[in-house]
Order: C-alpha cells, then structure tokens, then sequence
C-alpha cells in the first residue's frame, strides 16, 4: 500500500469516527432540536464522505489524493462548522458550512472527471 492511500485510509477511518460519535452525542446529549438537526446532518455528510473516500481507494484512479482530500476536507469543514453551533459556537459560522459543501462538490466532480477521462 502506498503512504498516500495509507494516508487517505486513516483520515477516512479517523472521519468516520468522529462521525459516528458526534452522531451518537447529538442524538442523546442534545436537548434543542436545531443542535440535534446541525449535528445529525454534520455526521451524515461526515460519514458518508469518509466511506466514499475509501472506495475511491478501490477504483484505480490517477489521483485519488484529490477526490478524497476534497471529500474529507470539505465534510471537515461543513460538519465541524455545524458541530461548533451545535455547541454554542456563534451562528456566523453557517457562512462557512457552505464552503465545506462546495468542497464535497469538487470531490464529486472531480471523481466524474477522472471517470470520463479514464480509457
């Protein structure tokens, strides 16, 4: 395995950890349903990047650093933004989620580019 899908695959397990547990604490040590609400869709945007980042490890692409360093630094950055209000962050950081969103998007069209591109 080389060190960059070694890389990918503990940042994708690590992500999805942090998923799982910030899925569990909003579900049973949150009380107000719009914390509940920014901490379940951080975790499932989260979780689903993170496996996403694996399988693109299986696809054989030219580079699969970039479509999961988008997947993961974008789910990074809209989930931890959601997780901070949660927590009683200022709600300013909303303006930032979005930027983690388009960062998932460059993952998703990078991994339809290299599709198309691959023979």
């Amino acid at each position: 395995m080389s060190e960059q899908h070694k890389s990918i695959l503990v940042l994708a397990a690590l992500s999805g950890l942090v998923a799982v547990a910030a899925g569990a604490f909003g579900a049973h040590g949150l009380t107000d349903p719009q914390a509940r609400d920014w901490v379940r869709t951080g975790a499932s945007y989260q979780l689903i990047h993170a496996v996403a980042s694996l399988a693109v490890l299986s696809l054989g692409l030219k580079r699969p650093n970039r479509v999961a360093g988008l997947f993961l630094g974008g789910g990074l950055v809209f989930a931890a933004t959601l997780y901070a209000m949660a927590l009683g962050a200022p709600h300013w950081l909303g303006a930032i989620t979005p930027i983690g969103g388009l960062g998932l998007l460059g993952g998703w069209a990078s991994l339809a580019w290299q599709a198309y591109r691959r023979n």
